[in-house]
C-alpha cells in the first residue's frame, strides 16, 4: 500500500509538526500559571529537556504527542499502514529515549509528570485538566501520567 499523498507533500505536512510550544503544551503552561505556579521551558540542561520545569518543587512535565511517543491504547497512536517497520523503530526509539531522560532525572530527585496530547484535544476531557495538575503536583508523586483515559476515569462517579 502507497501514501495516499506524493512524497513531497508528505515531507511538506511532517516539517510544520513543531517541537516546542505546541498547542498542548500552551494548554497545559496556561493551566499552571493561571493557577499561580511558575516555571521554566525547555531547560537544555536538563535530561530530556523537559518542556516545563519547575525548579523550586523539582518538577518535570514533558507534553508527548500521543502518536510520537507511541501512547498504549489511544486512538491518536496509530502505526501508519506504510513503512511500518521503520515507524515502529522510530517510535519505539522514542518511548526508549523519553524511559532514560525519565529516569536520569529520577535519580537527580526530578519528579516527572507526561501530559499527553489526548488530555488536550478532548474538550469534555480537557475541563479536568488543571484539577488534575494541581492534584498530581500536590500529591508528592515522584511519577505520573495524565491522558484523557484518566481525565475521564476521574470523572466517573
Amino acid at each position: 500500500m502507497s501514501d495516499v499523498v506524493s512524497p513531497a507533500k508528505r515531507s511538506q505536512m511532517m516539517s510544520g509538526i513543531k517541537g516546542k510550544n505546541s498547542l498542548p503544551e500552551i494548554l497545559v503552561r496556561k493551566a499552571l500559571f493561571a493557577m499561580g505556579h511558575r516555571f521554566r521551558l525547555h531547560r537544555r540542561d536538563l535530561p530530556g529537556t523537559p518542556d516545563i520545569a519547575m525548579p523550586g518543587r523539582k518538577i518535570a512535565i514533558f507534553v508527548h504527542g500521543c502518536f510520537w511517543h507511541a501512547h498504549q491504547g489511544c486512538k491518536f497512536a496509530k502505526t501508519p499502514s506504510t513503512r511500518t517497520d521503520f515507524w515502529t523503530a522510530k517510535l519505539q526509539g522514542n518511548v526508549d529515549r523519553d524511559r532514560r531522560a525519565a529516569d536520569k532525572l529520577a535519580e537527580m530527585g526530578w519528579r516527572v509528570l507526561n501530559v499527553w496530547e489526548c488530555s488536550t484535544r478532548d474538550p469534555e476531557a480537557a475541563k479536568g485538566l488543571s484539577e488534575t495538575l494541581r492534584a498530581w503536583i500536590d500529591s508528592g508523586a515522584t511519577t505520573g501520567e495524565i491522558s484523557a483515559q484518566s481525565l475521564a476515569a476521574d470523572r466517573q462517579p
